[in-house]
């Protein structure tokens, strides 16, 4: 006998920007809501504009898995050297997570590495994605997520900001050039700029959102 699930899970987004994490969920089956305090109009998902941690507080039990992306600007080497000043969210993220009961993942950067809980990295290749594109998830609230093997960077990589040579890969980082390979590259057609320098590659998130339902599965037959 085949075990279904009767319904669409639904996700929650949080912190969720132009909706790169959404598409790979949505893409793997689920519903979306997304939640970011700043509006995003390019958000090709249901969206609510609110602070992502209190509405997580109030909201966060009635979904079924939970992402979180708290903003990586005070772990990137960039924003360190230009002496900005951005707030530390992923233990308060965390711990809001945590009191939902539900499983989560928590995205960011390498630079997070420190504070994130045995996290799985996942990398362009991984994918078939021409960019290296390193993020970290750390899971909880019961769900797992098994490392894929790390597949050696064998392309050059273009320089930060210039064209990207045929047979490179590119960063897309900053003011990169070459937004329209971008969102080729990356599978985000309706993000700008601002989206994709800083959007988790939504192949990553299919990734996870299958893994999510192969469990549920798993635990049902």
């Amino acid at each position: 006998m085949t075990t279904t699930i009767s319904r669409r899970l639904r996700v929650l987004d949080l912190f969720c920007c132009q909706g790169g994490a959404a598409k790979g969920y949505a893409d793997a089956g689920f519903e979306v809501t997304g939640v970011d305090l700043a509006p995003q109009p390019r958000y090709p998902y249901t969206f609510v504009q609110a602070d992502a941690l209190a509405y997580v507080r109030e909201y966060g039990a009635g979904f079924d898995f939970i992402h979180a992306s708290p903003p990586c600007q005070f772990d990137s080497d960039c924003q360190r050297l230009q002496g900005n000043d951005h707030p530390d969210l992923i233990a308060p993220t965390r711990a809001a997570l945590e009191a939902t009961g539900r499983p989560f993942v928590i995205e960011n950067v390498r630079g997070a590495l420190p504070k994130l809980r045995t996290p799985v990295l996942l990398c362009g290749p991984m994918f078939g994605l021409a960019t290296y594109r390193h993020r970290y998830f750390e899971t909880g609230g019961g769900f797992h997520l098994v490392q894929p093997r790390h597949l050696p960077h064998t392309a050059p990589q273009a320089k930060m900001g210039r064209p990207v040579p045929v047979g490179h890969y590119g960063q897309f980082i900053g003011n990169f050039s070459g937004v329209a390979l971008a969102r080729q590259v990356m599978g985000v057609p309706w993000m700008n700029r601002d989206g994709i320098r800083e959007c988790i590659p939504p192949a990553y998130t299919e990734h996870l959102g299958r893994a999510l339902l192969a469990s549920r599965l798993e635990a049902a037959a």
